[in-house]
């Protein structure tokens, strides 16, 4: 038996209850992982407020670090004994020990702490695909990217840096933004003080951005928009704000012939050779030091409501993992 955090119903942090629940042994294609540290993301927040509705009573948790503890039939990539980390589905990290499929579990270097494998597996793969595999993005772009002092803000400004990237950030206190300045931005605009959209354009002498990486949502989407350049290209990631309404997409056309996307990690990872691949890419970057990854909070596992709270408040800055 071992302790986990379910909700049975979607709504608010006071939902999650902590309980002990029995594990049992992996089938064809499957592990059993020994968790020594969780990641905690804005995905769980959706999943909890049913934002991303799904089938209740559920453990919470889509990354997490750890030992392999036992093998199903078929995996070949992993043994007993390796240690391990993971952004996956289904969700139910937020436990001491689960069973699981094993295609995107992948195998963690022994350069990289259990601390940094469970903060870092899904926000640095986000990254990756953002810069790697949705747009081509090249030495010289321009990018403006959201949320720039939070866990994924904090690889992308070290992953623009390393690959000759401009990246401007917003973030909403002036600490927040010497945090992504320190992390490699070349610029950051406290969206709280500034009509940042006319600070983009001024940054940009007019022209605006090659690419926005938006996962705030609701609040920063026509600001988004109109900070491109014409043919710019717009990446939406993420709500934190809430989703983004509907609009017209003659809207794109107006604004100077736009593209956007709206893709989500999981449908990138969800071939195994492609999702390993990506990972080795991302411990690549954090072995060579390019990329460091910073964990401000921690929380037990047993205080995970008020981790969430921490987050949707954005009180938040790095990665926050909970702890076993």
């Amino acid at each position: 038996m071992v302790k986990t955090a379910i909700i049975e119903a979607h709504g608010g942090p006071e939902k999650f209850k902590i309980v002990d629940l029995e594990v049992g042994d992996p089938g064809p294609g499957e592990i059993r992982i020994r968790h020594k540290a969780v990641g905690l993301n804005f995905i769980d927040c959706y999943q909890r407020s049913g934002l991303y509705p799904m089938e209740l009573p559920h453990a919470l948790g889509m990354e997490a670090s750890g030992v392999i503890e036992a093998v199903g039939e078929g995996v070949t990539h992993l043994k007993v004994g390796d240690r391990a980390a993971y952004a996956a589905q289904p969700p139910g990290a937020y436990t001491a020990e689960r069973v699981m499929p094993a295609a995107q579990v992948c195998p963690l270097p022994d350069a990289i702490s259990f601390e940094e494998g469970a903060a870092m597996m899904l926000k640095g793969l986000t990254v990756q695909y953002l810069f790697r595999r949705t747009t081509p993005i090249t030495a010289g772009d321009t990018v403006l990217f959201h949320a720039a002092a939070g866990g994924v803000g904090l690889i992308a400004c070290q992953w623009a840096k390393s690959d000759g990237i401009r990246l401007i950030g917003t973030a909403g206190t002036d600490a927040k933004c010497q945090l992504a300045l320190d992390h490699g931005a070349d610029a950051c605009i406290n969206y709280r003080d500034e009509d940042w959209v006319a600070r983009v354009k001024e940054l940009t002498d007019g022209k605006g951005v090659d690419v926005v990486m938006d996962a705030v949502g609701a609040d920063t989407f026509e600001g988004s928009l109109d900070s491109l350049r014409p043919l710019g290209f717009m990446i939406s990631f993420g709500n934190a704000s809430g989703p983004v309404p509907p609009f017209a997409i003659a809207t794109l056309g107006a604004k100077g012939s736009l593209k956007i996307t709206r893709p989500t990690l999981f449908t990138h990872i969800a071939d195994h050779e492609t999702c390993q691949q990506m990972a080795r890419d991302l411990f690549e970057k954090v072995e060579a030091g390019d990329v460091q990854i910073r964990i401000d909070q921690r929380f037990p596992l047993e205080d995970v409501a008020e981790a969430h709270r921490a987050l949707e408040a954005r009180k938040t800055t790095g990665s926050t993992i909970l702890t076993l």
